[in-house]
């Protein structure tokens, strides 16, 4: 039910990213949302029947189930079968190429499929990085038990050569950029390195993540024009830093119980029952800093109806279901959270 959550909320921000093409105002948003991912980040199966009388099926999942074995490890370990997080470190790039984009242009498809591509290999080699650091916490986690180096399918060594080799087609796409975007995206290794630790030392890790997530937002323009303008690339990352600030929260709900029984922090954790205060600060903030990017870019009516529509959104994930669904999640832990922070009681 989370998940459904966040890949709507990737929706409804995927509109402001065609609204914001100069090449695209004045058309129908019917189009814009016609575009959404699908649910749960992965694409929908086909219905068509295969030569022994199964469906043939075109998901993410499935297309990495119909790989040669030997390699299933490697896709799953860089999260191929899971696309909606491929999603969510893409859509900031587009963001900032289409803002970039010349009055009455579309947006240079050829720098939105360089991004593309290394959207893939940037959250393969994040994912790759991530579990080599958690492996011993996954372990103890039913959720992310099954995964690759956890479940010892792929050996640490193995990961690392993975990782080198992501790494290394990753530098190939960056290096068709100009300096300043090379500089800038190399700027971003030590975020992508250091974000999975954030979660042992912080509460805040969501933000660190957000960070990592959203530089797109400042290379993407940069790719276009040869360097940032700040009055634009600014607020579009602060405000793709908020948005990653209320899906990842949401997700992270999902993962407070065990989180507290192996000792690691996050917003769900530090903001508990007023997670929705939070969000709702973080939900304005956005628009907020969606709306000067749209002023300082010159941007015109679609954009602002976009705007107003995520608006819409935002304000539906704050309606009293989605506030019961988040307080009968926080009564059903806070059981075993007590168990495990306060000290045993004795009579008398």
């Amino acid at each position: 039910m989370l998940g459904s959550r966040v890949a709507g909320f990737a929706r409804g921000l995927r509109s402001v990213a065609l609204a914001s093409v100069p090449g695209w105002r004045g058309r129908s948003f019917a189009l814009a949302r016609a575009t959404g991912a699908p649910h749960g980040g992965d694409l929908q199966p086909s219905a068509c029947p295969g030569p022994r009388g199964r469906q043939l099926s075109l998901s993410a999942a499935a297309v990495v189930n119909s790989a040669p074995r030997p390699l299933q490890p490697y896709l799953r370990l860089m999260r191929l079968d899971k696309p909606i997080g491929t999603w969510l470190l893409y859509l900031p790039c587009t963001w900032s190429i289409g803002l970039a984009a010349e009055p009455g242009c579309f947006p240079d498809w050829y720098m939105l499929s360089l991004f593309g591509t290394g959207a893939i290999l940037m959250r393969g080699a994040g994912c790759t990085i991530n579990d080599m650091w958690d492996q011993d916490y996954d372990k103890k986690v039913t959720r992310t038990a099954s995964r690759p180096i956890a479940a010892g399918d792929i050996s640490t060594f193995q990961s690392f050569v993975f990782l080198g080799g992501q790494l290394t087609l990753a530098l190939g796409v960056l290096l068709c950029l100009n300096y300043y975007s090379i500089a800038l995206g190399a700027g971003s290794l030590l975020l992508v390195t250091t974000y999975p630790l954030m979660k042992r030392i912080t509460y805040w890790p969501q933000l660190a993540l957000g960070l990592t997530f959203n530089w797109g937002a400042l290379l993407g323009w940069s790719a276009i024009k040869g360097s940032c303008d700040p009055s634009v690339c600014l607020p579009l990352y602060f405000s793709g830093v908020m948005w990653t600030l209320i899906y990842d929260t949401i997700y992270a709900h999902q993962d407070k119980r065990d989180d507290v029984l192996i000792g690691l922090k996050s917003t769900a954790l530090r903001f508990g029952e007023n997670t929705k205060l939070w969000l709702s600060g973080f939900s304005v903030a956005m628009l907020g800093a969606l709306s000067l990017v749209g002023v300082n870019s010159g941007q015109t009516a679609p954009y602002y109806a976009a705007l107003g529509a995520v608006g819409a959104h935002l304000t539906h994930q704050g309606c009293p279901g989605w506030s019961a669904m988040m307080q009968s999640q926080l009564t059903a832990t806070s059981n075993s959270w007590a168990e495990v922070i306060l000290p045993p009681q004795h009579p008398g």
